[in-house]
């Protein structure tokens, strides 16, 4: 009962009542990512997705990016997607985290580079 209400008065559970519904009689589904997102399309040609835990829109990989913004309507795993060696595998962004990058996590922060002037 109380996962039927989160459903349908939380947007930041996956999805709503009325995604779900939307997606059920207007949504073809295109593909899913390597995180387990699920994307989907209308006729219309309206895209969307859903996220298969939490909702953090730099979860979607560069393959899926382009779809979603319209900058292509190829999906790039579809047509062999070459990564290189050189590539990183896709990360969502880390800020707020523990595993964030913190500049001075290492250094002595008192430490001056500078010298302050005299009177």
């Amino acid at each position: 009962m109380l996962t039927l209400i989160k459903k349908i008065f939380t947007w930041w559970n996956r999805d709503t009542f009325g995604t779900r519904l939307y997606t059920i009689f207007f949504g073809r589904f295109v593909g899913k990512d390597e995180f387990g997102n699920k994307y989907y399309e209308s006729k219309k040609g309206k895209r969307w997705v859903i996220y298969s835990d939490e909702i953090d829109a730099s979860k979607i990989p560069v393959e899926w990016f382009s779809w979603m913004h319209f900058t292509t309507n190829k999906i790039e795993n579809d047509h062999n997607f070459k990564k290189y060696d050189w590539q990183k595998p896709h990360r969502p962004n880390l800020t707020g985290t523990d595993s964030a990058y913190y500049p001075n996590k290492n250094k002595n922060v008192t430490e001056k580079k500078y010298k302050s002037w005299k009177k």
